[in-house]
Order: structure tokens, then C-alpha cells, then sequence
């Protein structure tokens, strides 16, 4: 790959993950209920679906997408739906916040919760999906191999975003003791809840 194309590449992904998503809302709302380090497993578990998705695109999934209309809408409604649950629950969890269960809440659900959620999320979000699978064939040469350009791209993303992602964390952590409020917390669960529903409706009616 080129230099140029490279840092077209880089540029790409940067606008990609600074756009308003899922992903974006699931890192604020952690990062500022349960501070930086918390964090943590739920930009990996975010970037391990973008990496799962990577493997897609070097399989041939992105054809399979394009061709089968089947495959396309499957993608579509079964992440719009899964967005839209998630959305339902985050608003729920905001109307029964009292700080007894904000602590209950952070007690129970460590790393590995944390990090399946996002990683859920990720592979729910067929935008992300559909992005990755048109993008990375646009930087792969035609005699290369498709599946280790597609890791290798992917690779790259991957640690574009985790840089990007744990800065952002870093920078709402630091007003973690603020975002723990229960008139806060209970406000920022209806926001990413509302954004994620806002996101499953529009991936439900988007065309292709």
C-alpha cells in the first residue's frame, strides 16, 4: 500500500470513528458511570467485533452481502432490532436509578459483562458492518490476499480507534465522580438509550 493511500485509509477510519454511533455512546456513558479504567473492556470488546468484521470482508461476506438481498436485510433488521433492544433497556435502567442501585449496578457487572455488551453492540451495528465490508476492498489490491490485506487493514483500524476511544475515555473519566449523580447517571442512560433507538430506526428504514 501506498503512502497516500495509507493515510487516505487512516483518514477514513478517524471520520468513521469520530461520527455519533453506538460505539460513541456506549464509551461515554461508561466512561463517565464507571471512570477510565472501566472502560477499558468495552473498547475492546468494541474493537474485537470491528475485528470480526475484518475476517468478513476477507472471507467474501462482503459479496454475500452485496449479492444476496436475504443476507443484506438479515444483517439489517436483526442489528436494528438488537440496537432498538438495547436503547429499551438503557432507558429502563434510567428510570430505576437510585444510588443503591448505581453501586449494586458497578459491583456486578466487571469486565466481562462489559465487555460482551460492547462487543454485541458492534456486531448488532450493520452500519459498521456494511462500512468495513465497502471500505476495505476499496484498499486491497487485486492480486493481493484477500483475507490477510483484510486483517492487516483491519489491524490498523483497530489501533486507530482503541488510541481514540481510550483518549475519549480518559477525558470523560476524569469527571466520572460528576456523571455518578443519580439525577446524571438516570439522565445519561435515557440519552444513550434514546440515541441507541434513534440509530436501530434508522438502520430499519435506511435503503440499501
Amino acid at each position: 500500500m501506498s503512502l497516500e493511500a495509507l493515510l487516505a485509509f487512516v483518514i477514513a477510519i478517524v471520520l468513521m470513528a469520530a461520527t455519533p454511533g453506538p460505539a460513541m455512546a456506549l464509551i461515554l456513558q461508561r466512561a463517565g458511570l464507571a471512570g477510565f479504567r472501566r472502560t477499558i473492556p468495552t473498547v475492546l470488546g468494541i474493537e474485537v467485533g470491528l475485528l470480526f468484521w475484518a475476517v468478513a470482508a476477507g472471507t467474501g461476506m462482503a459479496a454475500l452481502v452485496a449479492a444476496s438481498e436475504v443476507a443484506y436485510w438479515v444483517l439489517k433488521i436483526g442489528g436494528a432490532g438488537l440496537l432498538v433492544y438495547l436503547g429499551v433497556r438503557a432507558i429502563i435502567r434510567g428510570r430505576r436509578v437510585t444510588r443503591v442501585d448505581a453501586e449494586i449496578r458497578e459491583q456486578i457487572r466487571g469486565g466481562s459483562w462489559t465487555f460482551l455488551h460492547a462487543l454485541g453492540i458492534q456486531l448488532a451495528n450493520p452500519k459498521a458492518a456494511l462500512l468495513v465490508l465497502a471500505l476495505y476492498p476499496q484498499f486491497i489490491p487485486a492480486s493481493g490476499p484477500v483475507l490477510l490485506w483484510s486483517l492487516g487493514l483491519g489491524l490498523i483500524q483497530i489501533m486507530v480507534e482503541t488510541l481514540l476511544y481510550l483518549g475519549l475515555a480518559a477525558s470523560v473519566g476524569l469527571f466520572s465522580t460528576w456523571f455518578k449523580r443519580t439525577s446524571v447517571r438516570a439522565g445519561l442512560e435515557y440519552a444513550s438509550g434514546s440515541v441507541l433507538i434513534a440509530l436501530g430506526a434508522r438502520t430499519a428504514l435506511a435503503g440499501r
